[in-house]
Order: structure tokens, then sequence, then C-alpha cells
């Protein structure tokens, strides 16, 4: 445990924010994804313009991170087996009982996967203070000291975070995007998962995009 504790850069998640032991801090935005490919290439073209546009109005680093996991659908299919059970119209029924066994049937045949996009916002005033040489001898440490930083600076850090948070969510909703900054509870769903990807009760934890409320 102790080895894991000191491979992870996460002091606490708090106020929808993620700081990390150096001091910085991290929000995520979820998005939603396009079908680019049914686009015409008159929507592909504006897209694309917009997309570097967009990049091009970001002056600091963001990562954009895209997750695949095994969909687990149980809680789908027993929904369904219950609808079938309570269905008084026996050709629906009939329809309904041929479709939970044509999706069990294509489980079987290979493993459904979702995938999740999220772009990774950054704000620290310590990026430009160490060099690769400090980082590398921090990580060689057997204890990892966490700096700890004041609730006025906590503020002032969330402030600026919160800024380019909504810049990136500005930028994303002009390419037609869904986006929203996530919570306190869906940023510990997240990383939890991410830290146990092994685990069958991660899937599906974050939810939805299309669910999510999105501060006005």
């Amino acid at each position: 445990m102790h080895s894991v504790q000191k491979n992870i850069d996460i002091a606490e998640i708090k106020d929808d924010c993620v700081v990390l032991k150096d001091g910085s801090m991290v929000g995520v935005v979820m998005i939603s994804s396009i079908n680019f490919d049914l686009k015409s290439e008159e929507e592909q073209n504006a897209i694309i313009v917009g997309y570097v546009n967009f990049l091009n109005t970001v002056e600091w680093p963001l990562q954009i991170v895209i997750q695949s996991r095994k969909l687990n659908i149980d809680t789908y299919l027993a929904k369904m087996d219950q609808m079938a059970k309570a269905q008084t119209n026996e050709l629906l029924k009939m329809q309904t009982e041929d479709y939970i066994q044509y999706i069990k049937e294509l489980i079987q045949l290979g493993d459904i996967m979702s995938k999740r996009f999220y772009v990774v916002v950054k704000y620290s005033v310590f990026l430009k203070r160490k060099g690769f040489w400090a980082r590398f001898l921090e990580s060689l440490r057997a204890d990892i000291s966490i700096l700890a930083i004041s609730e006025q600076t906590f503020m002032q850090y969330k402030k600026e975070l919160g800024g380019r948070l909504g810049q990136v969510v500005s930028g994303l909703q002009s390419l037609g995007l869904t986006c929203v900054v996530l919570d306190t509870q869906n940023l510990i769903d997240l990383y939890r998962n991410t830290y146990n990807i092994e685990s069958v009760d991660n899937y599906q934890q974050v939810v939805d995009v299309e669910k999510l409320q999105i501060e006005k």
C-alpha cells in the first residue's frame, strides 16, 4: 500500500478539484464524441478548423485522454428481463426475449467496449521551478512529501483553474460537443477506476456525459 501511494501523485480530491502532492491542481472535463465519418465534407472541414482555432487559443498544457473499458450490461439485461416478464402482449414479450438472447450471444462473441473522452487541465505556479533531475531525484525518495497549501491559496488556484476549464468547455462546445466539468464524486470514481482497472466493479461508474449537469 505504501509503494502504491508513493507512486500516485494525488494528495486529495475536493471541491471538484484534484490536488496533487506538489501543490498544483487538476480539473477534468468529460466530453461527448461525434461521428466524424458521417459528417459532410463541409462539416468535417468546419470541425477541423474549429479544433485548430481551439488549440491556438490554449496557452497552457492540457492532456487529452481516451479510456476504453469493457462494458458491463448486466443491469441493462436484468431490466429488459423484468420488462419481458411484465409484458402482457405475447408478441412483444417474445420479441423482447429474442432481443435479450441476441444481446447475450453477441456478448459471448466478443467484449463490448465503451470509450470515454476527457480533457485534463492543470494549474500550477511550480511548473517551471523544477527541472528533470530534481523531479527524478524526488521519485527515488522513500517518502514523498506533500506540499501543503493554505485555504486562501487553494481558492486562488481553484479560480485560475476554473478559468481554464471554462475556456476548454467553451471551445469544445463550439465544435458541437457536450462538455461537463467532473465534480468531486465523479473525479473520485474516475481515478479509482483508473487505478483499479482489473476490478469488475468499476465498470461504468462515471455517469454518462449526457446525464451530467453543466453549471451555467
